[in-house]
Formats: structure tokens, sequence, C-alpha cells
């Protein structure tokens, strides 16, 4: 990436830190009492979604149908609990109810559902078709000629699907400057690295291809993936494509880079030794 420009202060990284350690930890907790869900791309994507809602995103819990609040769509939805447990950190619903992670009757099943959780901009969960409810999101924000801006975080797995492709065609054919989009671009999905399964790389030139303006960073450095957003913002014409390098299970060193974390469970004894993990870290 390029040099750094615009970085964050001691105290906002010791913040975002703090944060993505408890939207780690809480990953962790609700899907070992669920017994089933996924973490290892949870755990991926905690510093993007710590730095994105609490270092950017226009978003308030105490109005959260804001027309013009930013948006924001998981568009890899099997990962929710990192969706989850970073709006109950930012205070959506009470973290207490995390632990109830795809029980009948909960609000929090196994994938994002807009209808009956604050703060879901986007029901989602098959695979592919996140973005291209970010792109009309977007579309609309400038036929409304709003300013919000609309963010998505794909999989590196997801880009084996054909509808990522046409959105991505879509977003440059409109010039919708107004939308962000990061891979989470850990390498693995559930049946081993992706560039075995189907490979969707060179994923950065893939995107450049499209039309898209492409940033790749470091998707654990709190000021890059911060600088990156910033410098998406003056990027006119043209979506942003931030590929975010990063490591399955990060946070987690027994589920570091195990494309069987992509969607296990831990036991309650591994549930403890890796909260203890998170919280030496």
């Amino acid at each position: 990436m390029k040099e750094m420009e615009i970085k964050l202060t001691p105290e906002e990284l010791s913040e975002l830190a703090s944060r993505a350690k408890a939207i780690r930890g809480n990953i962790v907790r609700m899907v070992t009492e669920a017994k089933s869900g996924h973490p290892g791309g949870s755990l991926s994507a905690a510093d993007i979604l710590a730095v994105l809602y609490f270092a950017e995103m226009n978003v308030d819990p105490s109005q959260a149908q804001n027309a013009d609040r930013d948006r924001f769509v998981l568009s890899k939805g099997h990962a929710a609990p990192v969706l989850y447990a970073t709006l109950a950190e930012k205070g959506y619903f009470p973290k207490e109810e995390l632990l109830s992670l795809r029980r009948i009757n909960s609000r929090l099943q196994g994938h994002p559902e807009m209808k009956s959780i604050p703060g879901i901009d986007m029901s989602t969960g098959s695979l592919g078709q996140g973005l291209s409810a970010a792109c009309g999101m977007a579309l609309a924000g400038k036929v409304d000629a709003r300013d919000y801006r609309v963010f998505a975080l794909l999989g590196d797995g997801e880009l084996e699907e054909g509808q990522i492709w046409e959105a991505a065609m879509f977003a440059a054919h409109y010039k919708l400057d107004n939308l962000t989009a990061f891979v989470d671009f850990n390498g693995l999905q559930i049946d081993g690295p992706v560039a075995e399964v189907l490979s969707p790389l060179p994923i950065p030139e893939k995107w450049q291809a499209f039309g898209w303006n492409v940033l790749i960073i470091d998707g654990h450095n709190y000021n890059e993936i911060y600088d990156a957003i910033q410098t998406a913002k003056t990027v006119k014409g043209k979506p942003t494509m931030i590929v975010a390098k990063t490591v399955k299970g990060k946070g987690v060193s027994q589920m570091e880079n195990i494309a069987d974390w992509h969607g296990k469970a831990p036991s309650r004894e591994e549930c403890e030794t890796f909260l203890a993990a998170i919280e030496g870290a």
C-alpha cells in the first residue's frame, strides 16, 4: 500500500485494540454456546469491523433507521458472529443476547436478518448476493442525493460466485464512488485453500480489470485499514475495493490458518483456552 498519510492517535489505536479484543472474545463465546457457527472467518474480520464501527461509520444505535446513516452489508453472511459481536459492542442490543446465537426463536440466527435485529442493513446468507445489495444502496444514495457511504465485506472464497462479478460491473458502470468494499483475504474456505478449490487469484488485478480503484492492506493493521477508507473517500467516479490480507482465526493461535475452523465450534475446554489467548494478546 502507499505510504501512510492518515494515522490514528495512540488513544484511538488503544480503543480499537480493546474493542477488537472484546469482539473476538464474544465470537468465541457465542459459537461455543451455540455448538455451531463460523469462528475462523469471523475472527479474521474483527479488526476491519472494529475500525468501521468505532472509528469511521456514521451510525448511532439510538437512531438505527436514520436515513442518513452509513450502511454496512456483510456479504459473507456466515460470518454473522463478528457482526453480532460488533453491534452488541456498539450498543445496538445487550451483550447477554449474544449467547442466544442460533437458538430457536432467537433474533441472532446463523446469518444476519434485517427485520429483527437493529443495525442490520441487509439480510445475507446466500454467498455472492450481498455486494449486489450494497450496490443498490449506493445507487439509491446517488439518486436521492444523500451523502451516506456504503461498506461491504466479502469473503475471498465468495469471489467464486458469479454474481459478485455482475455486481462489480454494475458498480463500475454507475460510478458508485460512495461504495467501499473489503475482501477478507485469509486464503482459506471450508474446503481448503481458495487457490486450490476454485482460484479467484489474482484478486487485486481482477477488481482493477472490472473498473474499481484497488488498495491492498494488512487487514489487522488499524492504521492501514483506516487510511484505506479515507483514501477511498477521495476517489471519484469509481468504487473502491480494499483487499485486506488477513489470517483465518486471527487472535487464537490454535485456530490461525487452519481451514477446519471455518465452520467448527470449540469445546468448552477449548473455549477457555482460546479466551485466555485472546485476553493475553
